[in-house]
């Protein structure tokens, strides 16, 4: 059985701008109402041994298309790259690479099947790693929308000015929080086995343990009510870039950058390493870390290089709009962040059918 604390950190940690969303309504009526678009940061060499293919697929899971652009390519399914996993109930668009052979990058273009198909091709140097991507851009409506208009467009202006806890969405977490069961199991078993970083069903369980101690520590920060503030010995992180730096002091300067989203306070996703946070921030993230043993133990058998992670997530491009009972939001995300973060601090939201 799952812990409660494990549960509410996973699946019910608290909303940064209110005790509540001011509305409710309905996403993913059809997929067209959940867009996805990859920002790759890049285009493609323009040479090479393999085609970067721009694909939209709707309804489609990734690795799915991603065995049917193998079969189209005439490759093996581990020859097919791409950056990262994409909703299946949504209109995605995104990059793969498959080794060219003898085939010009052009003659993909068109190739599909049921749910996706091929837009472009060009010839690309190597094959597209997971995680190659500056971001996502993403497209939303929300259908049956209950609320008071004012508060919703005041909490619109909130998450747009100030941004929004950067928890791992749910998904992290696996069906009915499957993950975490597998994390428990796990935990019972750590160190008996070699490295298994990232194979099947073990690299969701590493993740999820990672994503529960991670959504822990901010939960505790945003009732500390200094999630979006830096404090003296945080390790602060620059807006969209992984590159960071420890806060000894906090003056009008860190003050000034944080406010304006430049740069935010960060957390761990625990693994080997010093911490390079100081004390307060690194004790209380010690202590936190403290309450999930087993989650920390799964992490430690596989000797995990300890990371930073934003505590904060500022959604660029936010626009919004508003018509009768229908809420339309377009925004970017860096790589790594959850649409889901957004939306639970403006809305409730339910899935078609719910």
């Amino acid at each position: 059985m799952i812990p409660e604390h494990w549960r509410r950190a996973a699946l019910e940690p608290p909303t940064a701008w209110g005790a509540a969303p001011p509305a409710s309504g309905v996403i993913r009526s059809t997929p067209e109402d959940f867009e996805v678009e990859e920002i790759l940061g890049f285009a493609a060499s323009g040479s090479g041994p393999h085609a970067l293919l721009t694909v939209r697929k709707r309804g489609a899971n990734t690795e799915w298309v991603a065995r049917e652009l193998a079969r189209a390519a005439g490759c093996k399914p581990f020859d097919v790259g791409f950056a990262g996993l994409k909703d299946r109930n949504a209109v995605t668009t995104q990059a793969f690479t498959v080794p060219l052979g003898k085939r010009a990058p052009e003659s993909f273009v068109g190739t599909g099947g049921e749910g996706w198909e091929v837009l472009a091709a060009a010839a690309h140097q190597r094959k597209l790693p997971r995680g190659a991507l500056e971001g996502n851009r993403f497209s939303i409506t929300v259908r049956g929308l209950r609320g008071d208009p004012a508060r919703l467009h005041e909490r619109l202006e909130q998450a747009k000015q100030g941004g929004v806890p950067n928890y791992f969405g749910l998904q992290r977490f696996g069906r009915g929080a499957g993950n975490l069961e597998q994390v428990l199991k796990a935990a019972a078993h750590a160190g008996e086995r070699g490295r298994s970083r990232g194979r099947g069903d073990q690299g969701f369980t590493l993740s999820a343990a990672r994503s529960l101690v991670f959504n822990a520590i901010l939960a505790a920060r945003i009732e500390a009510q200094t999630w979006n503030r830096m404090l003296p010995g945080d390790v602060a992180i620059l807006d969209g870039r992984g590159s960071v730096f420890a806060v000894e002091g906090v003056d009008a300067e860190i003050e000034r950058r944080c406010a304006a989203l430049e740069i935010h306070p960060t957390a761990p996703l625990v693994g080997d390493g010093e911490s390079l946070a100081a004390d307060p921030v690194r004790g209380l993230e010690t202590m936190i870390a403290d309450r999930f043993p087993e989650a920390v133990a799964v992490i430690r058998a596989e000797r995990m290089k300890a990371e930073r992670r934003a505590l904060r997530l500022r959604a660029g491009e936010f626009v919004h709009d508003l018509q009768g009972d229908v809420l339309r939001l377009r925004f970017s995300l860096s790589a790594g962040s959850f649409a889901t973060a957004v939306l639970r601090e403006i809305i409730t939201t339910g899935e078609a059918g719910e």
